[in-house]
């Protein structure tokens, strides 16, 4: 098969490393998910977003022509599915934006933090 970079493809999970996660994506070509494509934030432990031998979405971020190896990424699958435009934009958020000022500031602002 013919890989693409910007593709969601699906593979198995068949190492889990420090660093990062091994998939199998067919039977001869492997991509690694570094540790910083997991998720946004911080990763405290692989082993609690993923199992050998699990099937994973992953969007292929991009492909060394010479080394032949595939970068993954789990995070970038949840952004696209999360990207959802609405016909309000961002006037949701505007309405909430001086209730959640609000709030930030009584919480930093009270006698127990100091």
């Amino acid at each position: 098969m013919e890989w693409k970079e910007g593709a969601i493809v699906t593979g198995i999970v068949t190492g889990i490393q420090p660093y990062g996660i091994f998939v199998s994506l067919d039977e001869r070509t492997q991509g690694l998910i570094h540790i910083s494509e997991i998720t946004d934030g911080y990763v405290r432990n692989i082993y609690d977003y993923v199992d050998v031998g699990q099937s994973v979405r992953v969007k292929i971020i991009a492909i060394d022509e010479k080394t032949k190896r595939i970068s993954l990424s789990l995070r970038d699958v949840d952004h696209e599915t999360m990207n959802i435009e609405t016909p309000l934009g961002f006037q949701p958020l505007k309405m909430q934006l001086e209730k959640w000022i609000a709030e930030a500031k009584k919480q930093y602002n009270s006698p127990n933090d100091r």
